[in-house]
C-alpha cells in the first residue's frame, strides 16, 4: 500500500501573513520560504496525527479547528528564548511519563501553539 511520507506544509490563514510569517521565523525558527527564501527544513522525529473531539477546550478558543505542535529539543532553553522577546507560555510545563513535556504559546493572531520534547 501506498503510503504519504510526512507532512508537506501547514497552510492557514492570516490578516497579516508577512508579518506572522515573520514572527514564525524570528521566534521559532521556522522559515515559510513563500519569499523564495529557502524553506525550513524539520529534523526527523515523531509526528502525531490525532483527531480531538469536536468539543476539547485543549486548543484554546472554540473557534481554532487545528493545534501545530512543534517537536523541541529543549523545552526549557526554548522557553527562556520565547520569555526573553516577551513571549511567556499559556500555562505551565506538562510533563506525560513516557511521552515528554509541553508547552502552550500563542502566536501574535492569537493561535494556540503546542511545543514538545519528547521523552528520551
Amino acid at each position: 500500500m501506498e503510503r504519504v511520507t510526512g507532512i508537506g506544509g501547514v497552510f492557514f490563514r492570516s490578516g497579516d501573513p508577512e508579518r506572522l510569517a515573520a514572527w514564525y521565523e524570528q521566534h521559532l525558527g521556522v522559515n515559510s520560504g513563500l519569499q523564495g527564501d529557502m524553506m525550513w527544513q524539520q529534523e526527523a522525529g515523531p509526528t502525531v496525527w490525532a483527531p480531538f473531539p469536536q468539543d476539547t477546550d485543549y486548543f484554546g478558543r472554540p473557534e481554532q479547528q487545528v493545534m501545530v505542535n512543534f517537536r523541541v529539543r529543549d523545552l526549557d532553553a526554548m522557553l527562556a528564548q520565547l520569555h526573553d522577546s516577551g513571549i511567556d507560555p499559556d500555562d505551565e510545563v506538562v510533563e506525560a511519563a513516557g511521552v515528554g513535556r509541553f508547552a502552550h504559546i500563542r502566536d501574535p493572531a492569537g493561535t494556540r501553539l503546542e511545543l514538545w520534547e519528547p521523552a528520551d
